[in-house]
């Protein structure tokens, strides 16, 4: 994959490990090995694995190379680090971008938990991703939008510090004032107490810009400023950023 792995941490006190690309073509495959290579493993060692996935442009092609995968997929929950408050086949739904790149080829026998469904209001949507969020997840893709947030942790949103303060996995969120949430202001959000468990975490990103902006999340350690430094400052697994130009 010419993929250059650093094996200490970028930063001894927040374990982050870079995996660098020179194109997107090694980037797209070495990321969907890194996923199922943990998957795999989990597999073996339990009788379900759990897959938690962002949104976005970004991580398409590493979902539609990771269908491809030659795995029980049958045995694997497919779920979503946030999603904006639309029905489930709506266009610009993150349940749309995963129905379309991942559960296809190999892995369309793999069981997905849609956050949002026709008749359910907000509240409910967040209590049964809660209760599914139960099972702790393998795997937790994140990415990085131009202003810093993950998921849908957004610097500037207004119950920003109640999210990263819950204890519940999931919360409702209102992005209302945040340019990077578009005009989808009413949210559901994997909290930094969702990602703690995970037994593996991966940010991936693409561009020169993106880059800049890491090196600048890495350098402090306030997530209002941030929200994507809850990727390397939640407890638990260290992270491992997949980059390429």
């Amino acid at each position: 994959m010419n993929a250059r792995d650093d094996t200490a941490p970028v930063r001894q006190r927040h374990p982050v490990h870079m995996h660098s690309y020179e194109s997107l073509t090694q980037w797209t495959w070495g990321a969907a090995v890194a996923i199922s290579s943990v998957l795999a493993r989990d597999l073996q060692e339990r009788p379900r694995a759990r897959l938690l996935l962002s949104g976005g442009g970004t991580p398409r092609p590493v979902y539609e190379a990771l269908s491809k995968a030659p795995l029980d997929w049958s045995r694997v929950d497919v779920a979503l680090v946030d999603e904006r408050w639309l029905l489930p086949d709506d266009p610009d739904s993150n349940s749309r971008l995963v129905r379309e790149s991942l559960l296809r080829n190999n892995a369309a026998s793999a069981r997905f938990e849609s956050i949002t469904r026709t008749g359910r209001s907000i509240e409910e949507a967040v209590s049964a991703a809660n209760l599914h969020a139960q099972a702790p997840p393998g795997v937790v893709v994140l990415g990085m939008g131009e202003d810093g947030h993950t998921a849908s942790l957004f610097p500037r949103m207004q119950n920003l510090q109640a999210a990263l303060d819950s204890r519940s996995p999931y919360v409702a969120v209102d992005a209302t004032g945040c340019p990077g949430a578009g005009r989808f202001l009413r949210r559901i959000s994997l909290t930094p107490a969702g990602l703690a468990p995970a037994h593996t975490r991966l940010l991936l990103i693409r561009g020169e810009s993106k880059r800049k902006l890491l090196e600048r999340v890495l350098e402090g350690d306030d997530p209002l400023e941030y929200p994507a430094r809850i990727a390397f400052l939640t407890p638990g697994a260290p992270l491992h950023v997949h980059w390429c130009p």
